[in-house]
């Protein structure tokens, strides 16, 4: 199929305005004709993602929002608190794209890429909440042949993430997992990876319905921070698990330092001598998330070897080289369906995603609930 160089489509950008103003709009763009190891791509599935929304809303305070523009060309905007208009230094006056990951057909391709015409491919490269996006063939993974861009359009941000967690558990020597939210569609995905991989796993949930979510899928411990003797619980099933890695998508509040406590408490069950100082095994929870935007609080009665830290995917991706990145995304091609699969609330459009009730819904982070944008839809 010849590119027509005359192609536009919409484009889903966030501005942050130096007046204190978030502005979202549908920008009608050209589409960059491909070079010769590069695809066109109609984006027909897109995920909002947590780290998605970030960049989408910025520190916005969404009561405020405001729509305008036309059906066509619709408009929102919000303000920005002025405590927060600090950390939007960095973006003011910047119209960005958004959108992490997503997938699609390949309408058009260079002379090095005609392999790749009229498949199914996901992509993370960013820009993707819009019709159509130019990039390298060889940042394309290949669907399945019955798989749809609704299934591909996750296979990268929160299956790599699982991945890379056991992957990390790894290389640092741990032998078992904690991990927090563990209802989410990436904390169910953790779960089959550890069931089909042999590794212990310890999943904190906030509520029975989550937990229900987890023991349905076959997971043996979970345990419910909302739940009385909390505590306890997560102390029995570190026991049970010997567990000495969490990762951590709450972020703030008490829950990081309740984990580390409870994995000395498990820890110091099986001690055979005192030391004033605790345990020498050392204890890890890496914070990825920030579901809980308060302060991350923790007393430390753990011992002295222990660590809390960030975690992002992007730099491990780096830190274990192309080979085992490329291993990796193998493996999520081949249990797509399975392993990997994906679970929507909604199908929205780019215009939904500028409408109030819209963003009321998919802005609640709520666990389990993922929205899933579809740039093409109506049109």
């Amino acid at each position: 199929m010849a590119f027509d160089p005359t192609t536009t489509g919409l484009q889903l950008r966030s501005i942050v305005r130096n007046t204190g103003e978030l502005e979202l709009s549908l920008a009608r763009v050209p589409v960059t004709a491909p070079g010769p190891k590069d695809v066109v791509v109609r984006i027909e599935g897109s995920p909002i993602n947590p780290s998605d929304l970030g960049l989408l809303l910025g520190a916005a305070d969404m009561s405020t929002a405001r729509t305008g523009g036309t059906p066509d060309s619709p408009l929102l905007t919000a303000t920005i608190p002025a405590p927060f208009m600090k950390a939007m230094a960095g973006r003011l006056d910047q119209s960005m794209p958004v959108g992490n990951e997503g997938a699609g057909t390949v309408v058009a391709a260079g002379a090095e890429a005609q392999s790749l015409l009229g498949k199914t491919v996901a992509i993370l490269g960013g820009a993707m909440y819009a019709q159509y996006r130019t990039v390298a063939a060889a940042d394309c993974l290949l669907l399945p042949p019955d798989a749809t861009a609704a299934d591909g359009a996750s296979c990268f941000v929160n299956p790599l993430t699982a991945l890379g967690m056991t992957e990390t558990m790894r290389r640092e020597g741990h032998t078992a997992l904690v991990h927090t939210a563990a209802a989410s569609n990436l904390g169910q995905m953790l779960n089959k990876i550890c069931l089909k991989d042999g590794i212990a796993l310890v999943n904190i949930v906030r509520s029975p319905e989550q937990a229900a979510i987890l023991h349905a899928i076959g997971a043996p411990h979970v345990v419910d921070s909302s739940a009385e003797g909390f505590t306890e619980a997560l102390t029995e099933a570190l026991v049970a698990t010997g567990a000495t890695l969490a990762f951590d998508a709450i972020g703030g509040g008490r829950l990081a330092g309740q984990i580390l406590t409870a994995m000395e408490a498990a820890i110091n069950r099986k001690a055979t001598t005192y030391s004033r100082y605790g345990s020498t095994v050392h204890k890890q929870v890496y914070i990825y998330g920030g579901l809980d935007i308060r302060p991350t609080e923790f007393n430390r009665g753990f011992g002295m070897a222990w660590g809390i830290g960030g975690w992002l995917l992007t730099p491990l991706l780096m830190k274990v080289g192309p080979a085992v990145a490329a291993q990796m995304r193998a493996r999520v091609a081949t249990e797509l369906k399975t392993t990997f699969a994906s679970h929507y609330t909604a199908e929205i459009s780019l215009a939904d995603v500028l409408n109030p009730t819209a963003i009321a819904q998919y802005n609640q982070r709520a666990t389990g609930k993922k929205y899933l944008i579809n740039p093409n839809k109506g049109l």
